[in-house]
């Protein structure tokens, strides 16, 4: 049996349903990552404490951030400008399933600076390395000044700290990308 086979066996799942669903997610697997990191990392923020760096409090789960913008970017790349839409399933999905008080400051922060992002990403006519990189140096300082300030953490340490620990996954994703021989 083929792993779709044991799934319709197993859940009583119609093969036509099963094909059906399983070419929407390989169609947008970026954007369903995207959303899926958006909540994940907002329940995130909800559980996992802030540790002490010189002095001040941070975000630990800050170092998993600049993952989403780069992730936008490539959900942009698949969908194209639906992925605003995307944006405002994530951010509500947030704000159910995270704490409400993270969660309206990870959505501001995030709208303000994710719509920067795509803008960055939409307008910048760059090879897509280059806008992965461009965009999240524009859009991650404002990402974590907002959601700092609304948390009551902000300062310019934290602020600082933050965006470096976002783009150190943007620097990541772009290396991998830069390298690649189809950017």
């Amino acid at each position: 049996l083929t792993p779709k086979g044991d799934l319709e066996g197993y859940f009583g799942i119609p093969p036509f349903f099963m094909d059906i669903n399983m070419d929407i997610i390989k169609l947008n697997k970026y954007t369903i990552l995207y959303i899926i990191l958006i909540v994940l990392i907002n329940i995130g923020f909800s559980i996992v404490p802030l540790v002490p760096i010189f002095g001040e409090m941070f975000p630990p789960l800050s170092l998993a951030v600049g993952l989403i913008f780069v992730a936008r970017d490539f959900a942009q790349r698949e969908i194209g400008h639906k992925v605003i839409g995307a944006m405002v399933v994530a951010g509500l999905l947030s704000y159910v399933m995270a704490d409400p008080y993270v969660a309206l400051a990870s959505i501001t922060a995030f709208l303000i600076s994710e719509f920067a992002d795509w803008g960055v990403y939409t307008w910048t006519k760059k090879p897509f390395a280059q806008r992965i990189l461009i965009s999240s140096i524009i859009s991650t300082p404002l990402d974590s000044g907002i959601f700092l300030a609304m948390i009551g953490h902000f300062s310019i340490l934290n602020t600082i700290l933050m965006t470096v620990a976002k783009m150190i996954g943007a620097i990541v994703v772009w290396k991998l990308v830069n390298n690649r021989k189809d950017t």
